[in-house]
C-alpha cells in the first residue's frame, strides 16, 4: 500500500510509541487522526506538528474503556479525515496483577482496553470497508500492537498477558474474516521504554536478557508498522520488535 494521502487512526497517539507511530505515518505522507484519553496538551502539541509537515491531523478524545465512545472513534475519524484507510490499536493499560489479585472486575478493567475495544474498532473498520466498492477505494489495513510476552509465559501480570494473547488471536481470526479487503498484522515489542515516572536506568535495571545488545526504540516499532501497512501480500502475522527476547 501506498501510504501517501492514505487515512489513518492511532489510538493512544498522543504520546509514547502511539507520538512515534503518528510521526512515521505523516512523514510517509498519511493523514493521521490521534486518539487520547487524558493527554489533550501533549494531542494538540503533536497534531499541530504534524500539520507542519503538509499533512492532515485531527485529535479525538475517547475513553477505551466505555464501549459507546469507541463505537463512534471509527465514523468520527472518517468524517474528520474525510475517509480512512489504516487503523492502528496501539492504545493500552498495563498492571502488574498476580492471579490471586485478578479479580473478575480486575480483569474485566483490563480486557476492556487492550482486547474489547481493538476489537470493537477493527469490527467497526470492517464494516466500513465492507460498504465500500471496492473498485472505487483503496484496500484497508489494520496493525495490533501486542507484546513480546505472547510468545511466552511470565507470572504476575495475568489479567494483562490474557488481553494481549486476545488480541493476538483476534489479530490473525480477523486477517481471515477481513480479507480480502483488508490486512490485518501485528507488532510485538519488548521493552521499550520506561514506566512513566521512572528513567531509563530503571527499565535498563529490569528490561531483562535479549538476543541482541541494542534494546529497540520507539522508531523501530513505528517502522514495523508502517512496514505492515506497506507490505500488500502480508496478513495475519506478528513482527517481534524485542531484539530476539521472545526467544529466550
Amino acid at each position: 500500500m501506498d501510504l501517501q494521502g492514505r487515512k489513518a487512526l492511532v489510538t493512544g497517539g498522543a504520546i509514547r510509541i502511539g507520538e512515534a507511530i503518528c510521526k512515521s505515518l505523516a512523514a510517509a505522507g498519511c493523514d493521521v487522526a490521534v486518539q487520547y484519553r487524558q493527554s489533550e496538551s501533549d494531542a494538540r502539541r503533536l497534531v499541530a506538528q504534524l500539520m507542519a509537515t503538509g499533512v492532515q491531523a485531527a485529535i479525538l478524545q475517547a475513553d477505551l474503556s466505555d464501549m459507546e465512545q469507541v463505537r463512534s472513534l471509527v465514523p468520527d475519524a472518517q468524517q474528520k479525515l474525510g475517509g480512512l484507510d489504516i487503523l492502528v490499536n496501539n492504545a493500552a493499560v498495563f498492571h502488574k496483577t498476580s492471579l490471586l489479585d485478578a479479580t473478575p472486575e480486575v480483569l474485566q478493567a483490563e480486557l476492556a482496553v487492550n482486547a474489547f475495544a481493538p476489537i470493537e474498532l477493527m469490527r467497526s473498520f470492517g464494516r466500513l470497508h465492507d460498504s465500500m466498492d471496492t473498485e472505487d477505494w483503496p484496500k484497508g489495513a489494520i496493525v495490533n500492537l501486542l507484546d513480546r510476552r505472547v510468545a511466552g509465559v511470565e507470572k504476575g501480570a495475568l489479567p494483562y498477558a490474557l488481553s494481549k494473547n486476545m488480541l493476538r488471536d483476534a489479530t490473525q481470526i480477523a486477517a481471515r474474516d477481513l480479507g480480502p479487503r483488508i490486512s490485518v498484522n501485528g507488532v510485538a515489542p519488548g521493552p521499550i521504554l520506561p514506566p512513566p515516572g521512572k528513567g531509563d536506568d530503571y527499565l535498563a535495571e529490569r528490561a531483562g536478557p535479549m538476543v541482541l545488545a541494542r534494546r529497540p526504540d520507539p522508531v523501530d516499532i513505528a517502522n514495523a508498522v508502517l512496514f505492515l501497512l506497506q507490505a500488500d501480500g502480508i496478513t495475519g502475522q506478528v513482527v517481534y520488535v524485542d531484539s530476539g527476547q521472545h526467544l529466550l
